[in-house]
């Protein structure tokens, strides 16, 4: 939810849509091409964030953040532009943050120094593994001297580097998993994004899955290493914030908490999604069909829906139970005008927190450590708002 001082804030999402090599993670790489005309794409981004600013006037920003395919292949020239836009069309926080997800290969890493010249503050590095056996399990085209040399390199010309690690892969260990996550916190980076491997439809990954190439860890396991994660992570003084986020007190993604706080965000470029006070919006997502639009309408929407009051309470719940930290009831209630009562099941919350799996003080609620490990069954019990 937004807090009080976050009233008038606003987050950026710029998609940049374009891979440049086959990826696991891509549906079946429908976002490779080979060549790609910089100076249409830059206007066309330039009328798309123009649209959204136009509906959003008067607004602080707070964080921008380019993401999608491979947007650190996006010409610097394009970056700053869209950054000097963002600027001319919103008042920027004192600390805005600017982020920009980039592969730690030495292609990308080579162009770390024109970006921050652009005016990027802030890295998210796709490291995913630290040994070589598991990359090429992965599917990445880094192996690991590779990316801790990038990681590295992030780190000489950035303020802030995030980087993520993926878990819970087949037939891992504990102890090969602290070894992994002890030469992560090595490097001191202030924020590391640990995710389980997970399965999503239409990658290549589900295509091996269904075939039985893939085999997965079993729950228990995976259990084992998610609790032996934060406990490491905590000890190393970069507790969990987020479900699968750690940083330094301080050290959060202030981007990624608009979003579990349910705070407005405007999307741009090929298949960005936003929330622009109480409407959704999605733009199209094949970026010759998202080009076309923005020619020919001065913007690349597909979907604009205005979300009912229940459906917007439903999104805060889902969103900020996300968070260590909790949600106030109170504050969402009065934000949607739904009443508390049709917000949460009250009955199953207190049925939970006897386990120890949730816990409430007045109109505050929160998952609690040992629920953290359970969250998706929780939120489907206690979340009423529809």
């Amino acid at each position: 939810m937004i807090r009080a001082d976050q009233e008038g804030a606003l987050a950026l999402y710029i998609h940049w849509p374009f891979c440049v090599a086959k990826c696991p993670y891509c549906d079946f790489n429908s976002h490779v091409r080979n060549t790609v005309d910089q100076d249409a794409w830059r206007t066309a981004l330039l009328t798309d964030l123009a649209h959204e600013a136009a509906l959003l006037p008067g607004r602080k920003l707070t964080s921008i953040f380019f993401g999608g395919g491979t947007p650190s292949l996006m010409p610097p020239a394009t970056v700053a532009a869209l950054i000097e836009a963002a600027g001319q069309h919103w008042t920027f926080a004192d600390d805005i943050e600017i982020t920009l997800e980039a592969n730690p290969n030495s292609i990308e890493t080579a162009r770390f120094g024109d970006i921050a010249a652009a005016g990027v503050n802030r890295v998210s590095l796709g490291l995913q593994a630290l040994d070589d056996e598991t990359l090429h399990f992965l599917g990445r085209a880094h192996d690991s001297t590779e990316g801790l040399r990038g990681l590295e390199t992030a780190q000489r010309h950035f303020a802030r580097v995030s980087f993520d690690l993926i878990y819970a892969r087949p037939g891992q260990s504990a102890a090969a998993w602290e070894s992994e996550l002890t030469l992560a916190l090595g490097y001191g980076t202030e924020h590391l994004s640990l995710y389980q491997l997970t399965i999503e439809p239409g990658t290549q990954f589900a295509a091996r899955f269904a075939k039985g190439d893939l085999p997965t860890l079993d729950s228990d396991s995976a259990a084992d290493l998610f609790e032996q994660t934060r406990a490491q992570m905590r000890e190393a003084g970069l507790p969990a914030y987020e479900v699968s986020n750690h940083a330094r007190p301080g050290a959060e993604s202030r981007h990624n908490l608009t979003y579990w706080r349910y705070g407005d965000y405007a999307g741009v470029g090929p298949g960005a999604h936003g929330r622009r006070a109480g409407v959704a919006t999605a733009r199209h997502k094949k970026p010759e069909n998202w080009i076309a639009r923005v020619d020919a309408h001065g913007h690349g929407i597909q979907i604009e829906d205005v979300l009912s009051a229940a459906e917007r309470a439903r999104e805060a719940l889902l969103m900020g139970l996300r968070l260590n930290a909790g949600i106030d009831l109170a504050a969402i209630a009065a934000r949607t005008g739904q009443p508390i009562d049709r917000l949460v099941n009250g009955a199953a919350v207190d049925k939970l927190s006897g386990h120890g799996l949730v816990a409430r003080d007045g109109t505050a609620l929160r998952v609690t450590e040992a629920g953290m490990l359970l969250l998706d069954a929780i939120l489907a019990e206690i979340v009423t708002a529809d």
